[in-house]
């Protein structure tokens, strides 16, 4: 949506047709759809489910429902998140999140065309909207969302939602401790995009305390930002096809993958390389496999199935 606008069209940039067709009234015994009766929901931000999904379709008629389509391993998802977040708090019920899981919600990633995450689309009157990819700037979020609710009301789409009484009620979540200080440079360096300050933020914590294990995923997040930060990936995937012994062609084509999801195809282009290698060249393949791997997760069976691809040349 950063290029249509705000006047232009609706266009279904997705096919949601499946998704659609699915009732959205509820069946006996089961939990109303959100926004039903009195325009009350849970909560401003939701996650939904590739089975609950027709009933954010039918609350987009009400207000406007962003999608954020992310995945746990997702450095970048874990940036933009907070962000939306924030943004549709301030709105005060004239826009709902909707956090769609893509790793467990199949239907809707192919529904979506998930190729990068993390992924933002609007629904408006139940018809999609592309908003942005990638982890954009806070000012940027702002301005498509004003973007969003200026195409939202030329399509008659002007409700309001307030969370239910009941929800409302809970007693507030204890209040997280404040970051250490140089964690807390590191994410304020983030939110402005300035990867290198970050960076060397996280090097200091790491440096004063190697047991900091969150200094340690963050580090391992921002230099992958870092790396693909403006990076092309057509221009990407040409070079590493000229030159398919070119370790820093195809470490580019493997990070910009990781940073859109593509995980499977991340770690087969490095494993491929390694076993092609010399094997006095293979060193920073596998030091660059074992960070990707840190970022998505040991537990995560990718990783799992990478490693003993990677154990099996390394014997």
């Amino acid at each position: 949506m950063t290029d249509p606008a705000p006047g232009a069209a609706l266009r279904g940039a997705v096919d949601l047709s499946a998704l659609r067709n699915r009732p959205a009234a509820p069946q006996a015994g089961e939990t109303p759809p959100p926004g039903a009766a009195a325009g009350a929901v849970p909560s401003l931000v939701m996650d939904v489910t590739d089975d609950t999904f027709g009933q954010i379709l039918e609350l987009s008629r009400t207000v406007p429902v962003v999608v954020d389509l992310w995945a746990e391993w997702c450095g970048p998802c874990k940036q933009l998140s907070p962000v939306l977040e924030r943004v549709v708090t301030e709105l005060g019920g004239r826009v709902v999140l909707a956090k769609v899981d893509v790793d467990a919600n199949p239907q809707l990633s192919q529904a979506f065309r998930a190729q990068s995450i993390p992924m933002v689309v609007a629904l408006v009157a139940g018809q999609p909207v592309p908003m942005f990819t990638g982890a954009v700037p806070e000012q940027q979020v702002r301005e498509v969302f004003a973007q969003l609710l200026q195409l939202a009301a030329q399509n008659g789409v002007t409700g309001t939602v307030s969370v239910e009484a009941d929800a409302a009620a809970e007693p507030a979540e204890a209040v997280e401790p404040p970051l250490p200080p140089l964690h807390a440079e590191a994410f304020a360096a983030i939110e402005e995009g300035d990867y290198p300050r970050a960076i060397a933020a996280y090097e200091k914590a790491l440096a004063e305390n190697p047991r900091d294990a969150d200094a340690r995923a963050g580090l391992g997040q921002v230099r992958l930002l870092d790396r693909v930060q403006g990076a092309d990936l057509q221009a990407a995937r040409a070079a590493a096809a000229a030159a398919p012994l070119d370790v820093d062609a195809q470490f580019a084509v493997a990070d910009l993958d990781l940073a859109g999801g593509h995980v499977d195809d991340a770690f087969g282009r490095l494993l491929e390389l390694f076993a092609q290698l010399p094997a006095d060249e293979r060193t920073p393949v596998r030091e660059r496999l074992l960070e990707l791997f840190a970022l998505v997760g040991d537990a995560d069976p990718r990783v799992i199935r990478a490693r003993g691809q990677l154990a099996s040349l390394l014997f």
